[in-house]
C-alpha cells in the first residue's frame, strides 16, 4: 500500500508555470495541513528555486546562479521527498526534454516502494507557444532573429521545441507508468480564461488532487510576453553586450527581470504573432498530440481540442525582424532610463544579496 503520492510536472515552458509554481509557493503551509507537500531547502529559499535547482542538477547543467549553486540539490529535493508521507509535489518545466537515463533516474528516486508516482504536464496551443518562447529565449540572452528562431523550431532544434513536443516528452516520461498516473493539463484560451480566470488554477488543482479551497491566495507573478519593439531592443542589447545565454547573474537580474519582466511590460507595441503561413503546420502537430494523447489513454484536464492554434488573426502581420528604428529608438531611450534609476539607486552593491534575502523573508512571513 502506498503511503506517498508524488507528482512530478515537468512542463511545458510558457504554460503558466511560474503562476502555478508560485500560488504552491504562497500556500505551502496550508496545503501541509491537508497533506500536500511543496517540499523546499530552507526559510530562505523557495519552493521554486529549489526545485529549479534539483532540476538543474539531475540534468548536470549549470548556469541561472553561481557557478556550483545546483550541486548536490537533486538528492536534497529526493530526501526531502522520501521524508514525507501524503501526496508531494515537484514542479519545474526544464525537466521536460530530459534524456531517458535522466528520467529513469527521476523515477526511481522518487518512486520506488510505497509511492505512487504521477506526471503531469501542461500544454499549450503553437500559435501562442512559439511567440512566447522566441522573446523568452531573447530575455535569456538569445542574438537570434525570430525567422531563424522560426526555422529552427520547424526542425525540432532549440530547446523550447523539444520541450514541447508533447508525445515525445510524455512518451518518455510517462513509460512504464499506468495511463491514470500520467496527466495532461491543456492550458485554456483567453475565451475560456475571460469567463473563469482561475480556470488554470483549477485544472492543476484536478490534476494533483488538491482541494482549490486549500490554496486560497492568489498570486501576481506571470512571465509577461513583450511586444516586438521591445523584444528587438533587448535582442539588439543582448547582440551589443555579447550578452551569454544564462550564464551572467548579473546581467540577468538587470536585462531579464528589471527590463524584460518590468519596465518594458504592459507597453502599446504590436504582440509576437505566428506567421500566418505557420498555422498549417501548427494545426498538423496539434493533430499529432492529439492523436497520440487519445491513443495512450492518459489522463486529460483540460479539453484537447484547445491544443489547435484555431485560425490566424484577422489583423495583418506584424514582422518582429522588422521594427522601425524610431520606434525602437523610444523603447532603447526609456531603458536606458530605467537603468539610470537602478544605477543610482544601489548605492552599496555588495548590500544586494542581504536586500534580497531580506525581502524573501519578508515575503515568506507573509505566508
Amino acid at each position: 500500500m502506498s503511503t506517498r503520492r508524488v507528482y512530478l510536472h515537468v512542463g511545458a515552458p510558457k504554460t503558466g508555470t511560474t503562476y502555478v509554481q508560485d500560488r504552491l509557493t504562497l500556500n505551502a503551509r496550508t496545503l501541509a495541513k491537508h497533506g500536500v507537500h511543496v517540499p523546499t531547502g530552507s526559510p530562505l529559499v523557495t519552493p521554486a528555486l529549489f526545485h529549479f535547482r534539483a532540476a538543474l542538477d539531475l540534468l548536470d547543467q549549470d548556469w541561472g546562479g553561481p557557478p556550483g549553486h545546483a550541486e548536490g540539490a537533486w538528492d536534497a529535493l529526493v530526501r526531502k521527498v522520501r521524508r514525507t508521507s501524503g501526496t508531494v509535489v515537484v514542479s519545474h518545466e526544464i525537466l521536460a526534454p530530459a534524456n531517458r537515463a535522466q528520467v529513469a533516474r527521476a523515477k526511481r528516486d522518487l518512486g520506488g516502494p510505497g509511492t505512487e508516482l504521477h506526471v503531469v504536464y501542461s500544454a499549450r496551443d503553437l500559435a501562442r507557444q512559439v511567440p512566447a518562447a522566441w522573446q523568452e529565449s531573447i530575455k535569456q540572452g538569445r542574438k537570434w532573429t525570430y525567422r531563424r528562431f522560426l526555422a529552427r523550431t520547424r526542425e525540432g532544434r532549440p530547446w523550447f521545441s523539444r520541450a514541447f513536443d508533447l508525445p515525445t516528452v510524455l512518451g518518455t516520461w510517462a513509460a512504464d507508468l499506468p495511463p491514470e498516473q500520467v496527466h495532461l493539463v491543456t492550458v485554456p484560451p483567453r475565451r475560456v480564461v475571460r469567463a473563469s480566470s482561475d480556470e488554470l488554477w483549477l485544472r492543476f488543482c484536478r490534476a494533483l488532487g488538491i482541494d482549490p479551497a486549500w490554496a486560497p491566495r492568489d498570486s501576481d507573478r506571470t512571465n509577461q510576453s513583450l511586444g516586438i519593439t521591445e523584444t528587438q531592443v533587448i535582442r539588439r542589447l543582448n547582440r551589443r553586450m555579447d550578452r551569454a545565454t544564462r550564464r551572467e547573474a548579473a546581467y540577468d537580474e538587470l536585462i531579464r527581470e528589471m527590463l524584460a519582466q518590468g519596465e518594458l511590460v504592459d507597453r502599446t507595441s504590436a504582440p509576437v504573432r505566428l506567421p500566418p503561413e505557420m498555422y498549417p503546420w501548427a494545426e498538423e502537430q496539434a493533430q499529432r498530440w492529439i492523436d497520440w494523447a487519445e491513443g495512450s489513454g492518459i489522463d486529460v484536464v483540460g479539453d484537447l481540442e484547445e491544443l489547435r492554434p484555431g485560425p490566424p488573426p484577422t489583423e495583418p502581420w506584424q514582422d518582429p525582424d522588422r521594427v522601425p528604428p524610431k520606434q525602437q529608438l523610444v523603447v532603447a531611450l526609456d531603458a536606458l532610463g530605467a537603468m539610470t534609476r537602478e544605477a543610482a539607486r544601489r548605492n552599496d552593491p555588495e548590500q544586494a544579496p542581504l536586500r534580497k534575502a531580506r525581502a524573501q523573508l519578508d515575503r515568506l512571513r507573509r505566508q
